[in-house]
């Protein structure tokens, strides 16, 4: 589906099969001289179709095309690597640059660390492997290596009539970059500010804290002029302010869960998280698929190490596995 949003400003949809997420928004400034497309789907033909069939009805020429990531994850970036033509420039964030410039050459210590660390936080070894092969950054991914132009805060980009500025906005993913036009009063958020659903903030190891530094980029754009919110899925909206409030008291009654959890007694963060009320429509922990409780016992960890920081929850290791228990 295309939908005209301004002169020049196109909103692609690209579904997203068997993922909640239901389709990523990919959008397209059509300019005469470079045209720029602001993430892309994910790496496989269920996304490549409805992309290159839109940018064949909206008369694209890849060859005349840029292409602007918000953040690694598959859904955003899968399809870069296949329709970045050898004249185009890929821009992105410089952290995950060079996570994903590690990972090329570095796939099966990075998974490693990620399987390690949630086999010490209580995650059955068998249903990790389901959710690890299962996981669609593993499965979705670009496989061509990319050469990307990386942008930095504050740093500008100009396509056509509209004049970008980058805002590093870190927490759903570590390196993750919104695009603002002040002008017209135009905030890309990618999916630092989602409206009928909330980002997932999870575990990752270049950020020491990703639910402060989430919370800290809400407040970095709470106060920027702004009319027209272009997420990356679901709807939009133009009441960014009172979308941040509504996501602030999301994650304060997630920290409040993770204490009530702890109030019986030491657990692990996969113990813990059957506490947190998921907005799945499955009937119990049990039954969610091993990928949707990878997401879960991310998030939940993400929420634990916040209240670590402070000073609220504290850890023990008892036979090579992490739990928690109140301070």
């Amino acid at each position: 589906m295309i939908e005209q949003i301004l002169p020049d400003f196109f909103r692609i949809e690209i579904p997203l099969p068997n993922s909640p997420l239901k389709a990523l928004n990919s959008y397209l400034i059509k300019n005469q001289e470079r045209s720029l497309i602001i993430d892309t789907g994910m790496n496989r033909e269920e996304c490549l179709g409805p992309m290159t069939s839109s940018l064949k009805e909206l008369d694209v020429d890849l060859n005349r095309t840029d292409f602007f990531i918000t953040h690694l994850h598959a859904d955003h970036s899968g399809l870069m690597g296949t329709l970045a033509t050898e004249t185009s420039k890929v821009y992105f964030n410089e952290v995950e640059a060079n996570i994903l410039s590690f990972e090329s050459e570095n796939a099966e210590e990075r998974f490693q660390e990620f399987f390690n660390f949630y086999i010490s936080h209580g995650f059955p070894e068998e249903e990790l492997k389901q959710a690890f092969a299962n996981h669609p950054g593993y499965r979705f991914s670009a496989r061509r290596k990319v050469d990307f132009s990386v942008l930095r805060e504050g740093d500008t980009m100009d396509v056509g009539d509209y004049s970008f500025r980058c805002i590093e906005t870190p927490g759903h993913s570590p390196g993750h970059m919104c695009l603002y036009e002040a002008d017209k009063k135009i905030l890309v958020a990618g999916d630092h500010i989602l409206f009928d659903i909330t980002p997932n903030i999870t575990y990752w190891p270049e950020l020491e804290n990703s639910l402060k530094a989430y919370l800290a980029s809400l407040d970095k754009v709470k106060d920027l002029d702004v009319t027209l919110v272009l997420p990356g899925h679901r709807n939009r909206w133009n009441q960014h302010q009172r979308r941040i409030t509504e996501l602030l008291e999301h994650h304060k009654n997630r920290l409040d869960e993770v204490i009530n959890a702890l109030k019986d007694g030491d657990k692990s963060a996969w113990e813990i998280a059957p506490y947190i009320r998921w907005d799945i429509d499955i009937s119990s922990w049990e039954l969610f698929p091993a990928a949707q409780k990878w997401f879960a016992l991310g998030e939940t960890i993400a929420h634990i190490h916040y209240m670590e920081a402070e000073g609220k929850v504290q850890r023990k290791v008892e036979n090579n596995k992490i739990l928690f228990s109140l301070a």
